[in-house]
């Protein structure tokens, strides 16, 4: 999931007595082994995976009825596998039995269908169906243990899936008869020269041609404010007039801001200026180890306040209609919560993106988010005073390991093929760091304490009520979001029931979801959406009622929110061009430079 360098980095001493207090910093005699069994665990918490497999096996130790159950399950399974496999042991082309599940791709080829390899995929599908129920239902198992335990096991089980061997996989071995043995010799190439990359700690083959300014992130621009956390990106208007209220965009600062300013085919920062909108995109800093300290409230007040008050004196007088992505987005709640309780408030509308702000059902991200695992990830920090976006990354690719892992070791590896690297693949591959008190913070605050959503959550010395906003809201979540499960996001009705509230389902995931162009050579034939209009405290509380009753539109969710904004402005004034910072040593053209920082 995470990993880490060396055992004890030259200078971690320094840094490690330097952290604030509440940061939970080892003590510097327990570091080197608890970096050495970081890297052996890559970053997964020894004593939390431990702990919830204890729990099971006590548990089901005393149980008694819960074994036999799993004995009965397996002698059934074992049966029904004979009574299957008998009878087209012969025979061409059956039917499975037991269904995959319906995001489990691994054996939809044709070839998986035709003895005896129906029968072994059968088999592996029935040994899922039989671990799964065993590993949940103990009676005693709190639900957090009964998750991790299901879902370590469960990525164990994937890793022997028959879909991963040369001699079982009807696909490879029907290519492998077809090229002589070619693919697994370019397999070979391409696990060498990725196993070169990881040690070399470099980036994938490809991205050198999907760099910010030249390929991508290229939408026209200027850089008209800077501190030491934020660039604030204005882009130049594409139409005669704009809209009167200007748009702010916050982005999460754990990958680089252009995932909405990807190649001109589907950038949202282009839709939106040729929609006559004028577009502020924030780019954050890529942290350092002397950034340790940076909190929740630096990136409030450094990131959020100051670009609002950057885009004030650019556009005097003016509202804003602000938009968050993903984390950018749970920042901007609360930061418009904090300014919601003001007499004067800079914002007119606030857009959310992916954005969660109750914590209480992260998804499967909550399944390492606990008091050991948290404490691990702060020794980690601990040692250089960030966390390694690439670290970060593992973490998601364990979360959906059947497309970012095993998909590719298929593809690559064993069929010997080569997948085109793209902007948004390259765009993944740009990761970045985050603050060891920031992410100490956000992780315990948010996640495990989910102080925001109860109220608990205090910025210069005043609690944060979501309840205090009160702005129009246009709330976008996504169907098959790992990162922000949809129906997590949905809770924001219940938290902001004071604000009309314009909610839209879109298919997809995290990032492709929210990157949906509506026309064009990017545009996804297969997008829909669901929209839904709520006044102030009237939506359901349940998500999947409004499922059921909000009505499925074909095609991008884009144009939907456009008009949304355009019932909201108050007219149009005349565009003019960007004026930058005035600087000769620092670059002002977008992207600017902190984007560029590695």
């Amino acid at each position: 999931m995470f990993q880490c360098g060396g055992l004890l980095p030259k200078g971690a001493l320094m840094i490690i007595s330097d952290i604030r207090p509440g940061t939970h910093a080892p003590d510097p005699m327990d570091l080197p082994l608890k970096l050495w069994l970081a890297r052996l665990s890559h970053g997964i918490s020894p004593a939390s995976v431990g702990l919830a497999y204890a729990d099971w096996l006590i548990h089901l130790l005393v149980s008694p009825s819960k074994q036999a159950d799993m004995a009965a399950s397996a002698l059934r399974k074992g049966l029904f596998e004979l009574q299957y496999a008998a009878p087209y042991a012969l025979q061409g082309e059956c039917a499975y039995s037991v269904e995959p599940r319906p995001q489990d791709k691994r054996f939809s080829a044709q070839e998986w269908h035709s003895p005896p390899f129906s029968t072994i995929a059968q088999a592996f599908l029935l040994q899922d169906e039989w671990l799964t129920q065993s590993m949940t239902g103990v009676r005693g198992v709190s639900r957090h243990h009964e998750d991790i335990a299901a879902f370590t096991m469960r990525q164990w089980l994937d890793m022997w899936s028959p879909s991963n061997s040369v001699a079982m996989n009807p696909q490879v071995l029907k290519e492998t008869w077809r090229t002589g043995g070619a693919n697994l010799l370019n397999g070979f190439a391409n696990w060498s020269r990725d196993a070169l990359v990881v040690l070399g700690n470099g980036k994938p083959r490809g991205v050198e041609n999907f760099l910010p300014g030249e390929t991508v992130a290229v939408t026209p621009g200027k850089v008209v404010f800077r501190n030491r956390l934020i660039e604030l990106i204005q882009y130049e208007p594409a139409t005669a007039k704009v809209d009167a209220e200007p748009m702010l965009i916050v982005p999460s600062w754990i990958m680089k801001y252009y995932i909405l300013d990807l190649t001109p085919a589907d950038s949202l920062v282009k839709y939106l200026v040729e929609q006559g909108h004028t577009v502020f995109m924030v780019s954050w800093k890529n942290p350092g180890s002397e950034d340790r300290d940076l909190g929740l409230a630096d990136y409030v007040e450094l990131g959020v306040m100051a670009a609002l008050k950057a885009v004030g004196e650019q556009r005097p007088g003016a509202v804003i209609n602000a938009v968050g992505y993903c984390l950018g987005g749970t920042l901007l709640a609360i930061a418009a919560a904090t300014l919601g309780a003001k007499a004067t408030n800079p914002l007119k509308t606030l857009s959310l993106l992916a954005a969660q702000t109750d914590f209480h059902e992260p998804g499967e991200l909550g399944l390492f988010i606990d008091e050991s695992q948290i404490a691990f990830l702060e020794d980690l920090m601990s040692a250089h005073g960030y966390l390694d976006g690439r670290q970060m990354a593992g973490a998601f690719a364990l979360l959906n390991s059947k497309d970012l892992v095993w998909s590719k070791l298929l593809h690559e590896y064993l069929m010997g093929a080569h997948t085109p690297m793209t902007a948004l693949r390259a765009w993944n591959a740009d990761a970045t760091r985050l603050p060891a008190r920031m992410h100490s913070e956000y992780l315990r605050r948010l996640y495990l304490h989910n102080d925001l959503s109860h109220g608990r959550y205090r910025l210069g010395g005043h609690t944060v009520k979501l309840g205090d906003i009160t702005l129009p809201l246009f709330v976008v979540a996504i169907e098959r979001d790992h990162v922000s499960p949809w129906t997590s996001v949905y809770k924001i009705h219940r938290l902001a029931q004071h604000a009309p509230l314009s909610f839209v389902l879109s298919s997809g995931g995290h990032n492709v979801g929210i990157v949906n162009p509506p026309t064009g050579p990017a545009a996804h034939p297969q997008a829909s959406y669901r929209f839904a209009f709520h006044a102030p405290g009237k939506a359901t509380a349940d998500p999947q009622l409004w499922l059921e009753q909000a009505p499925s539109v074909a095609g991008s969710w884009w144009p939907c929110w456009h008009n949304w904004l355009s019932e909201q402005v108050s007219g149009q004034v005349k565009a003019v061009p960007v004026v930058g910072l005035a600087s000769a040593e620092l670059p002002v053209a977008a992207p600017g430079s902190y984007v560029h920082e590695n």
